[in-house]
């Protein structure tokens, strides 16, 4: 047993070194409580060196369609929260989305003279992280269950709100129980994809505004706060994916016709850099576009360029669309070169809109945090706002390039 607790304190240190080491972890805070809480605590069961790997995730739950509803979120993107959410001694938090572990974290950094309660619409994951908990030595944190859309009022006002389970919406209660001056640390989903962003409000106007934002990816929300997406198939194994709110309308035949044809390259002499940022600019500084996602299997088969698996913007007029890729290139910065690939009768006119895109945000935005986004909680008066926004159910999210 002493072993096992001394590879632990190992592991643990490792796993901090090396999120130091990727810039996840900035501040002496979150290194310090990453290395207290033993992440091992939180799932029995699993390997050591599993448990304290940066990317893994832990102790999945899945539904009857295969879908995982619940998992304790890998470390990095732990720590990437931890960092956006500014934690100091004293604060009252509040966790959106259970699992044991994070909260213990929040807890080492706010001290005994802050407060945690974490909750979870799930009575398997409050009983899972209950027992964590215990087992840590965290039975000071509050574990309720309860579905989070509503909050926890009785242990409001908070500090900081880290939600840790994807979400379409910032619900009332949210905002209700933060304080004046509060964070909410949210993956927000939007235009078929999710940024986890630290929104800050002021006493002087209700409407949020990111400090920060990120690349993300959680199990989505259940409950009164669950959202689906629109996808349209083009064939079994290719597909557009879109907000619930989009009204884009797609000729899924023409589509269908011109993904078989031989597709049409073009390079845009701008490094492969920053592909999440690129991706953020083409879904909300020009026309509307889906999400292309494709199965392993189109790919294998060379019907789409590999960086479709995980989703990429499609710039889709009538016929014909295009999307990035990338290509080795060793005069660029990052050593690879963004490109486009088209397919349809319109393949070097769209192909060319795409690539014009591309240039321009390479040319004005090539850096980190170049979007503003803001979120206008209802009943906010949108009517003035410019550039790109969607309407949602509580409020509006923009997202301004000027």
């Amino acid at each position: 047993m002493t072993l096992q607790v001394d590879d632990a304190a190992a592991l643990r240190q490792a796993m901090v070194t090396q999120l130091r080491a990727e810039g996840l972890i900035t501040t002496e805070d979150v290194a310090e409580a990453m290395n207290a809480v033993p992440r091992h605590d939180f799932a029995p069961g699993e390997p050591l060196d599993r448990v304290y790997q940066t990317n893994t995730t832990l102790v999945p739950k899945v539904d009857a369609q295969g879908r995982q509803t619940s998992v304790v979120s890998a470390s990095h993107i732990q720590a990437v929260q931890l960092e956006q959410a500014e934690l100091r001694p004293g604060m009252s938090v509040l966790e959106i989305g259970s699992g044991g572990y994070n909260a213990a974290l929040i807890a080492e950094m706010v001290g005994p003279t802050g407060a945690v309660t974490t909750v979870d619409i799930d009575a398997d994951v409050i009983d899972r992280a209950r027992a964590g908990l215990q087992r840590a030595g965290y039975e000071q944190v509050y574990v309720v269950h309860a579905d989070a859309e509503h909050g926890v009022a009785q242990h409001a006002p908070y500090d900081r709100i880290i939600v840790t389970v994807g979400t379409w919406d910032i619900p009332p209660a949210w905002l209700d129980q933060l304080t004046p001056d509060g964070r909410i640390v949210v993956p927000l989903r939007f235009a078929g994809i999710t940024r986890l962003i630290a929104f800050d409000r002021t006493l002087q106007h209700p409407m949020l505004t990111a400090s920060n934002y990120r690349l993300g990816s959680f199990v989505s929300m259940q409950g009164d706060g669950a959202a689906t997406e629109q996808l349209i198939a083009v064939t079994p194994d290719v597909g557009l994916r879109m907000d619930q709110s989009s009204e884009l309308v797609f000729d899924v035949l023409a589509l269908r016709k011109a993904l078989n044809t031989k597709g049409v390259e073009g390079w845009s002499g701008t490094p492969f850099d920053m592909p999440d940022e690129l991706e953020l600019y083409l879904l909300t500084a020009g026309p509307q576009m889906p999400m292309l996602h494709a199965a392993q299997a189109a790919i294998d088969q060379g019907v789409v360029n590999r960086t479709v698996r995980t989703g990429t913007p499609a710039l889709v007029r009538g016929d014909t669309f295009a999307y990035r890729m990338k290509r080795e290139n060793p005069e660029t910065v990052s050593g690879f070169e963004t490109g486009v690939i088209a397919h349809g009768p319109q393949a070097e006119q769209v192909g060319a809109e795409l690539l014009n895109m591309i240039r321009a945000w390479a040319g004005r935005y090539y850096r980190r945090g170049a979007a503003r986004i803001t979120y206008h909680p209802n009943p906010a008066d949108t009517s003035a706002l410019v550039g790109w926004h969607t309407t949602k159910r509580h409020g509006v999210l923009a997202v301004d390039w000027s």
